[in-house]
């Protein structure tokens, strides 16, 4: 059972606003859409890496349109996503019609979710944006259930301004939180960017 949603703040409220107009074009964008083979191919081998090898229940936070959910569920596991737009939502519950997922409305640093239920927990490109890091971290392992894993996909994108959590600065979070960390660059790999990329970014598995 979900648990009784916080009141939005206003800065959530535009985020949702900001992101349900962004969910049209959203899948436009190679590595979330993942439309283009290669690419979804090469999601789809990471996931078979970072995701426990037997089906169980996966918490995707930020889940967006679902293709990471979706990739998760083709493994067979059941899949909560969780997401702070429903316009993203409802292109998520289309994409994986028929398949063992559900979907809620709500924000990814506290989700609507039981603790203890999840044997991973899945988060792409969403901690850099919350407002403290090392509470959701804290947040997100108490959601695990015992052997389960935080897995988290994040970088440092742009030269002039850039925006992101160094691969350095999360492992030093999870230090104290877990008992198994364990970095996997991911700059090198084209395929899953639908281009060459220059900036940071990497995986973390985490095993508390």
């Amino acid at each position: 059972m979900a648990r009784n949603r916080a009141p939005e703040t206003s800065a959530a409220q535009e985020a949702r606003v900001d992101w349900d107009r962004a969910a049209a074009g959203f899948d436009d964008e190679p590595d979330h859409g993942l439309r283009d083979p290669v690419v979804r191919e090469a999601w789809a081998a990471r996931l078979g890496e970072w995701l426990p090898p037997r089906p169980g229940h996966v918490l995707d936070l930020g889940c967006g349109t679902g293709s990471l959910s979706l990739l998760a569920a083709e493994r067979g596991h059941r899949v909560t996503g969780v997401d702070l737009s429903p316009a993203m939502l409802t292109r998520a519950r289309a994409k994986l019609a028929g398949h063992d997922a559900l979907f809620l409305v709500g924000d990814a640093g506290a989700p609507p979710v039981r603790e203890r239920s999840f044997d991973a927990v899945l988060v792409r490109h969403v901690l850099w944006t919350l407002p403290d890091p090392g509470r959701a971290l804290r947040h997100w392992r108490e959601l695990l259930r015992p052997g389960g894993r935080l897995v988290l996909v994040e970088g440092v994108w742009g030269t002039l301004s850039p925006v992101g959590i160094p691969a350095g600065q999360l492992t030093a979070l999870l230090a104290p939180l877990a008992r198994d960390v364990r970095v996997q660059r991911l700059s090198d790999d084209a395929r899953l960017w639908g281009k060459e990329v220059d900036d940071e970014r990497y995986a973390v598995v985490a095993v508390p």
